[in-house]
């Protein structure tokens, strides 16, 4: 009974874990200003949002492998843009830091359009 009781319970409480996978919650852009309308904003702004483009379009699996493949790529082409002075990124936390001349420090995360 005891046995039986405690499968039970595990059954019912295993759906509640959440996945790791956070590329889909990180990466929406629900309830933020549309991309293009950022990017009209300011020579920095538009530099971020292509950095953030180009993040999304590097994606090829969630290895960590690929996701440090990714971000890597993502941060070289960050640091090709001429306004960055550094750009750092996290691969599992799906950002890339990019610090712009003017002092602006911004997160970009992967924009899919």
């Amino acid at each position: 009974m005891i046995r039986g009781s405690a499968v039970l319970l595990f059954a019912l409480a295993l759906p509640a874990c959440r996945g790791y996978d956070y590329s889909k919650r990180v990466t929406d852009a629900g309830g933020l200003i549309p991309a293009d309308q950022m990017a009209r904003y300011g020579s920095e702004q538009s530099q971020a949002v292509a950095i953030s483009r180009r993040f999304a379009e590097l994606h090829q699996g969630g290895s960590a492998r690929e996701l440090a493949t990714q971000t890597d790529s993502a941060v070289a082409f960050a640091r090709t843009q001429p306004d960055v002075v550094n750009a750092v990124g996290d691969p599992q936390s799906h950002r890339i830091t990019v610090d712009f001349k003017s002092g602006w420090r911004v997160g970009v995360v992967p924009l899919a359009e």
